[in-house]
């Protein structure tokens, strides 16, 4: 875990990485949130820089460390949660679990409990023969010219990263450690996802999802034989699970960005901070001392 910033801003902003991504993959947004307020970073157990763990782990377990870690800290609640795809079930998860802890959401490309069941049809029926574990297995002999691929995508966006961040950044990701990850920390994702189900409504607190709309080029590798029109459906259809998803919240917004799901915190930086700045603002204490967010008092 990484802190930046300054109290003085406001609430702090924690950031969530999505499944095969680190705490350091937000170094862009993190410097640029830390302008505003005390900014965070975070490792998971079993990834990264976090702590060792099996993996997977539940939903429980992911939120109490991080409970705990921002307590051992000394970074005081309520927080703005940044989570990205499968860091966004947890973010939800903290919130529901600990909701005088939680001032605001932004959700970048969420995890979602429906997203399956809002696909067409025929992109479930690819997706179905998927083994997360078996695939896991895989990554401990990856061929050479994939290695090479994957190290020259992250080269290519993040190119103008500092190198002693970018070079220790991208050998964590073509790592055997970094690949496997990944697909061991989501291989229980059903799971999850039954236990965000289970664990009762949002509470009333800001949310703004942001929602990937293009096909980046982590998308298109994972993404072969799949024809341009049908992931332009499967776009089409998490915007639309998404604005019902944020309608069920009060105040909840939905604002498109042009990016890839992996790169929707790179290409679309601009759009994760003016987020972030937004919250921030309709959370800040009213003049007569009330608490402007909804929840929050």
């Amino acid at each position: 875990m990484e802190t930046l910033g300054t109290a003085d801003g406001g609430p702090a902003v924690v950031f969530l990485p999505g499944g095969g991504l680190v705490g350091r993959d937000y170094w862009n947004v993190h410097r640029e949130v830390a302008k505003l307020t005390t900014s965070v970073i975070y490792d998971r157990g079993g990834t990264g820089d976090g702590s060792p763990a099996e993996l997977p782990r539940t939903s429980t377990e992911v939120t109490d460390e991080l409970r705990v870690l921002l307590r051992d800290a000394a970074i005081e609640g309520p927080y703005v949660l940044v989570g990205h795809s499968l860091g966004g079930l947890y973010a939800r998860h903290y919130a529901i679990r600990f909701p005088g802890e939680v001032a605001g959401l932004l959700l970048l490309d969420p995890a979602h409990e429906d997203y399956n069941a809002r696909m067409p049809q025929e992109l479930r029926e690819r997706w179905e023969g998927f083994d997360a574990a078996e695939a896991a297995a895989a990554f401990e002999n990856l061929p050479d010219e994939l290695v090479r691929l994957y190290r020259g995508l992250f080269a290519q966006e993040l190119a103008d990263w500092p190198a002693e961040v970018r070079e220790p950044l991208i050998d964590y990701h073509v790592s055997p450690h970094g690949l496997k990850a990944g697909l061991q920390e989501a291989s229980n994702v059903e799971e999850l996802y039954a236990e965000v189900r289970a664990a009762g409504p949002l509470p009333d607190v800001p949310l703004v999802i942001l929602s990937s709309t293009k096909v980046d080029p982590f998308k298109t590798i994972v993404s072969q034989g799949i024809p341009e029109t049908l992931l332009q459906e499967e776009i089409d259809a998490k915007f639309r699970l998404y604005t019902d998803f944020a309608n069920s919240v009060p105040g909840g917004e939905v604002r498109p960005v042009e990016a890839g799901h992996v790169t929707i915190h790179l290409r679309g930086e601009q759009a994760v901070r003016d987020a972030i700045a937004d919250l921030l603002i309709s959370i800040q204490p009213t003049a007569d001392g009330e608490e402007a967010a909804r929840g929050t008092a």
